[in-house]
């Protein structure tokens, strides 16, 4: 054999080997072993006690920008220029997550939080964290929960986003380019301890406790659209006021509703928790309009808790927003708009604790827990773990871990999903159109919510975990013809794991549901 021959093939070989090498590392297990199946259950309803707490976890010393043209995108050649607030003659941005990658925060509307929720009924401790961001993956969650854990006498903690479009990059999609991951080390580390801090801080601010559950099924529905067909909205807010059995003060209040908060839209570069900032903000200060006190501020800490927005539920910037106070009509993207989106929000809110609801201050809390191992057939999505823009592994070939839980207290269920549910798998009106990718009927029937015991039935998407949209089998759709007539293949696809999750996720829904029940 020729000399260059052998060279050639001994280059290749070390090529193969520093290749598969390089891979396997990227794609190891970050939690090797690590398997949850839980089941709590406390069949002897006691005194309940909860505790809340919230921590800033909003980014500080990035550098911010000017974009000269108003397209949200950093280009030099277009005029745009970075302020160097740390004068180290680098750009050190912090990269917005959602719409599109290569959009540096420019400042900040408004502040991001952990929201922590500790529920106590004598025998068992539930802890609940949403956090302002579009998505936490399952490894950190983990990081977390074993962290938290080991520190408290929790049995569990839950761990959700709101999934807001103009946080920082939690997930590293984001960056300044395709290839490159958007998460800031730095700024990770600072949500991390914020995490733990509210959680903490919860536990510590622990009261005997009454809840009232209450629900508004109707009158949210302006306020939220349906982009893709079919058309169903989960329009219902559903409400959770915990109060000090003592005092009688309001200590938190859970707000449930499903929609994508991004009504800010693409071209905003502020960091922002969108509507649920301005929702949270007068459920706990009130509402004033005119110098007159509509409604008073609960006071305490409220939680926004996403619920089934995948479908999509959203607030596009053609989509009216009425302020329910002045009666202007907010079309156009932009602080104005999300402030009445949010207001309007609390005043349903308000008006829906006030109109009656179901009370309890003895209850037992039962929990189901476990994890699932989920196919990723996203081709983008395994190409990006292996560059490293994801950072996440492998439970087994082609398989990332993921979780799903339920739990009851009272009247009232929980559900919690690791993504963004179409939510006909949750309420039902799930179809097989014509042209759909698989010609079978609906796979995820009976509807989840279906199966949920009590009246009052919470969802809470994007917990422990994020993993895109979960859709429908029989209404995948990435191959021609397409369904409902479009000319083109709908949103979604490309952002999902694979047309297997939804199935593998619904049956486990209702496995932990026939347990509970």
């Amino acid at each position: 054999m020729k000399t260059w021959i052998k060279i050639t093939l001994a280059v290749l070989a070390v090529l193969i080997f520093l290749v598969l090498g390089y891979g396997t590392y990227q794609f190891r297990d970050r939690h090797s072993g690590y398997s949850i199946d839980l089941f709590l259950e406390n069949q002897r309803p006691g005194p309940l006690q909860a505790g809340f707490a919230k921590v800033d976890i909003s980014p500080v010393g990035f550098d911010t920008w000017e974009d000269t043209n108003g397209d949200a995108r950093y280009q030099e050649a277009d005029g745009d220029r970075f302020h160097d607030l740390n004068q180290n003659g680098e750009f050190d941005p912090i990269w917005v997550a959602g719409f599109h990658q290569n959009k540096p925060a420019s400042g900040i509307n408004d502040p991001l939080w952990a929201r922590s929720m500790v529920l106590e009924d004598g025998e068992f401790k539930l802890g609940l964290c949403i956090i302002d961001m579009i998505g936490f993956g399952n490894d950190e969650v983990l990081t977390l929960r074993k962290r938290i854990l080991a520190k408290t006498d929790l049995d569990h903690l839950i761990i959700a986003s709101t999934h807001v479009h103009s946080s920082p990059d939690m997930m590293g999609m984001w960056g300044p380019g395709p290839f490159t991951r958007g998460v800031n080390k730095e700024y990770q580390q600072r949500v991390f301890e914020g995490i733990e801090t509210s959680v903490l801080h919860a536990m510590e601010n622990s009261r005997p406790a009454k809840i009232k559950f209450a629900i508004n099924e109707s009158d949210a529905l302006p306020l939220v659209g349906d982009s893709r067909e079919p058309v169903v909205l989960d329009a219902a807010i559903r409400l959770m006021q915990v109060c000090d059995r003592e005092t009688n003060e309001t200590l938190g209040t859970l707000l449930n509703w499903g929609n994508h908060p991004e009504t800010l839209w693409s071209k905003n570069t502020l960091i922002s928790s969108d509507f649920p900032h301005y929702w949270r903000h007068y459920m706990e200060e009130g509402i004033v309009h005119e110098n007159e006190i509509i409604h008073k501020g609960l006071g305490g800490v409220a939680i926004f808790m996403n619920g089934a927005l995948g479908g999509l539920m959203t607030t596009r910037p053609g989509d009216a927003i009425n302020h329910p106070f002045t009666g202007k009509v907010h079309t156009e993207a932009g602080v104005e708009k999300i402030e009445a989106q949010g207001l309007a929000l609390a005043k349903i809110s308000f008006e829906t604790l006030q109109s009656g609801g179901d009370s309890i201050t003895e209850g037992s809390l039962s929990l189901r827990a476990k994890t699932v191992a989920l196919p990723m057939s996203n081709k983008l999505f395994r190409l990006a773990a292996f560059v490293g823009v994801f950072d996440r592994g492998f439970i087994k070939w082609g398989h990332v871990r993921s979780e799903v839980n339920a739990w009851t207290l009272g009247p009232a269920s929980f559900i919690h999903i690791p993504g963004e549910l179409y939510p006909e798998i949750a309420n039902g009106g799930v179809e097989s159109p014509e042209g759909a990718d698989y010609a079978i009927d609906p796979v995820e029937v009976p509807a989840i919510r279906s199966q949920m015991p009590g009246k009052y039935r919470f969802f809470s998407g994007m917990a422990n975990d994020m993993i895109g949209y979960i859709i429908p089998k029989s209404q995948w759709d990435e191959e021609a013809p397409f369904t409902y007539g479009r000319d083109s293949a709908p949103y979604g696809e490309v952002n999902s794991l694979g047309p297997e999750t939804a199935p593998i996720l619904h049956r486990e829904a209702l496995k932990l549901l026939e347990d509970l029940n």
